[in-house]
């Protein structure tokens, strides 16, 4: 019964559009922007292959930036949806 209710309430599922990749590469950009200004120590080891092509960005704060990115991303993508911009 309870797998019932949990059905008839799930929302219409997001398919994935052009918009919602765009969405994720802007919030991934505002986020390494973001940590370019605000990480203390950006170039911290292990190093990447070629950093001047990554911002000058070690491996942790690659990771993290593009990390916080795409929660950032998924929230907008997610609430959008849920407002009905999707």
């Amino acid at each position: 019964m309870l797998t019932s209710t949990l059905l008839a309430a799930a929302t219409a599922p997001l398919e994935w559009s052009p918009t919602v990749g765009i969405l994720m590469i802007v919030a991934n950009i505002f986020a390494i922007t973001f940590g370019k200004f605000s990480i203390k120590y950006p170039s911290s080891e292990p190093a990447l292959p070629s950093s001047n092509l990554f911002g000058g960005f070690g491996l942790p704060a690659l990771l993290a930036t593009t990390a916080f990115g795409h929660i950032l991303g998924v929230g907008l993508i997610l609430g959008l949806h849920y407002l009905g911009r999707f």
